[in-house]
């Protein structure tokens, strides 16, 4: 861990990997709701936690590293469910990179436990982490223009749902109704850090004998 001052009142702490950057927000979230941390902001990333508007930025930066920190619990908080459609334009791709039949990328994918990491990118864009290793996938090699609001995507170790239209490179596995941004909203985002999510397949393709991949829409 490595614990860096960020201004007056901030501080980026730095860990080995994802799981201890939710286990680090996990951990601050609860002491934060003792009272015995106090401060305004707790953002996770990737591989980093920023904590803003520290009461005491130099104590805190000086214990921190010798805390505890407890691993996630695998079943913490309640799931939210996404309903998906498995009809992405890249779900060809993904069953030939995981070496599965069309139809088995739903199975496979719908059948983890996810949980947001942190998010980031747009408004209401999680990054989700709960797939095994094997099946990380790159990114697409050309991205598109434009990727459609509701669009199920995976890139590397996260699966993502585009809150809006906009560019993006990852590959596209599904589609959903959920409207994971909406400012009238409280909260606006569908998506935080922390929150346990269940994609559940409606529509599900199945594998035809040519291996294309048809379904409900």
């Amino acid at each position: 861990m490595r614990v860096l001052p960020v201004g007056d009142r901030a501080l980026l702490v730095e860990v080995a990997d994802g799981a201890e950057a939710q286990a680090l927000h996990a951990e601050l979230l609860r002491r934060r709701a003792t009272g015995s941390l106090r401060v305004r902001e707790i953002v996770p990333a990737a591989r980093t936690v920023l904590l803003d508007g520290l009461a005491e930025p130099g104590r805190v930066g000086a214990e921190l590293p010798g805390w505890e920190i407890p691993p996630l619990p695998a079943r913490a908080g309640a799931v939210l469910e996404l309903p998906v459609r498995y009809d992405g334009p890249d779900l060809a791709d993904v069953a030939a990179h995981w070496g599965v039949p069309v139809a088995e990328v739903a199975r496979i994918h719908s059948a983890a436990a996810f949980r947001v990491a942190f998010c980031g990118f747009a408004p209401g864009f999680g990054y989700l982490t709960g797939l095994p290793g094997r099946y990380e996938v790159p990114r697409r090699a050309t991205p598109r223009t434009s990727v459609p609001r509701g669009s199920v995507a995976l890139a590397g170790p996260y699966t993502g749902v585009y809150p809006r239209a906009s560019p993006g490179g990852w590959q596209l596995i599904g589609s959903t109704d959920a409207v994971l941004w909406d400012h009238a909203r409280v909260p606006a985002a569908l998506l935080s850090p922390g929150v346990r999510v269940r994609f559940v397949p409606v529509g599900c393709p199945t594998e035809s004998p040519t291996g294309a991949a048809t379904g409900a829409r």
